[in-house]
């Protein structure tokens, strides 16, 4: 890791290319476009369980077995296409996991129409702006939130799988809605120039 000042970093990266490239890029990044948040959504529900370091591996055999995460796909898929997923060694085979992508699909449609966007839905719990926090160590850092709380049970009661509040804490860090940063990350103060 390079020692300059303007280039230290949260630890969890470690020396992985693949994981400092999507810390110092993408981690924390408000996302408002659906496509991304569905993503998301099909990434985390992927990682529960595993480490987020195994789907990142895994991301582009992901992007290309899941039609680019675009859900209005992905909420048609059939027993054939299920099928297909579950023997495709470029993604995570978890059985249940590839089913519930399809109905997660389904619900992200209905929700997206009854609010115009599932952007306008899921950053209401955040008032539609980014949590700063203020971590010094990465065992400040918690596994979720009161408002991770609320979009789990909320997301449950509309029918979403994998997304207890764990998941949804990793998901919020992940699309922008807290800044999760370090203090001491160079990472930290330009995104909190952003929210």
């Amino acid at each position: 890791m390079n020692s300059k000042p303007d280039t230290k970093r949260c630890l969890w990266p470690g020396d992985d290319p693949l994981m400092i490239t999507y810390h110092d890029k993408e981690w924390g990044v408000p996302v408002h476009d659906d496509r991304k948040l569905f993503e998301f959504i099909v990434l985390d529900t992927f990682q529960a369980g595993l480490s987020w370091a195994i789907v990142l591996k895994k991301r582009e055999g992901f992007r290309k077995a899941y039609d680019n995460f675009q859900p209005e796909i992905i909420a048609t898929y059939d027993e054939t296409k299920i099928g297909e997923l579950i023997q495709n060694p470029a993604i995570i085979r978890n059985k249940l996991k590839i089913r519930t992508t399809v109905t997660n699909a389904q619900t992200f449609l209905d929700i997206r129409k009854e609010y115009g966007s599932f952007d306008r839905f899921i950053w209401r719990f955040t008032e539609g702006k980014t949590i700063v926090n203020h971590w010094e160590t990465e065992k400040d850092i918690p596994s979720h939130s009161t408002e991770s709380n609320s979009m789990s049970t909320e997301l449950k009661t509309r029918g979403f799988k994998f997304v207890g509040t764990t998941i949804c804490y990793a998901f919020m860090q992940a699309t922008g809605m807290v800044n999760d940063h370090l203090i001491d990350c160079f990472r930290y103060n330009k995104l909190r120039a952003m929210s």
